[in-house]
């Protein structure tokens, strides 16, 4: 008999986070007990020991990239490779917290498509915070997404969600817009955020900031430019005479 497909696939990209990756496992089946859940770990080209760490797991599976191809790039293969209806996404930097997953899903199951964290407590300098706010404020009033936090990794989804998401380089930034664009209802709610125990952050001021700007345009003009259409149900065939 084959093996029952998994409910949840949760997907971490990971870079150099040798000193995370095996308590981040430990943390989500700790969390997940009762998930028939397949992880998906996306090595985005680590040079340390990031792939020597992962453990030996039956419902663990590791995607490796050739190079170093950035966030939004291995976040979007491990949705595309996930097979249960409903996806998760994680940082593998252990300041999001697999806790929280339960919680979002059944908020997921209250009737909507997408469900954002946001860190309502959030484990960063003040300076971090406060640059953060200020992108997310401008960003959401330019996109329309509604979301207060789009720099929190922590979402929950259903899996034709993904048919929206369109991969460049920063998409990862706008997930809620591209996926709202596509006429799915999202909503939010407060997640735990912890400080960075091991491993360096992968962002600066200038590809936090600058680029999101320019990014911004690049999504507000796409959402712009959407449109639909509706394919009319086939014509009943006109019975053939009888011979």
């Amino acid at each position: 008999m084959s093996e029952p497909l998994p409910t949840l696939s949760l997907v971490v990209p990971l870079y150099n986070e040798e000193g995370n990756v095996a308590n981040l496992v430990r943390e989500i089946t700790a969390a997940l007990p009762g998930e028939r859940l397949e992880l998906i770990l996306v090595d985005d080209a680590s040079t340390d020991t990031t792939l020597a760490c992962i453990p030996k797991e039956p419902f663990i599976r590791v995607l490796e990239f050739a190079e170093n191809r950035g966030q939004s790039a291995a976040m979007h293969a491990g949705v595309m490779a996930a097979t249960a209806p409903v996806i998760a996404l994680l940082d593998g930097d252990l300041q999001n917290d697999p806790a929280d997953i339960p919680a979002m899903i059944r908020r997921l199951n209250e009737g909507y498509d997408l469900v954002c964290g946001y860190r309502a407590k959030r484990k960063d300098t003040t300076f971090k915070r406060i640059q953060s706010r200020i992108a997310n404020f401008v960003r959401s009033r330019f996109t329309g997404d509604g979301v207060r936090d789009t720099g929190c990794t922590l979402k929950v989804l259903r899996a034709p969600c993904r048919d929206c998401l369109i991969l460049f380089r920063g998409m990862h930034r706008f997930i809620p817009a591209l996926i709202k664009g596509g006429g799915h209802r999202i909503t939010e709610m407060p997640v735990n955020h912890r400080p960075r125990t091991a491993g360096v952050s992968k962002y600066g001021f200038g590809n936090r900031a600058l680029r999101a700007t320019t990014d911004m345009f690049g999504v507000k003009w796409l959402l712009s430019r959407q449109c639909g259409y509706q394919v009319k149900p086939a014509a009943s065939a006109t019975a053939r005479p009888e011979a």
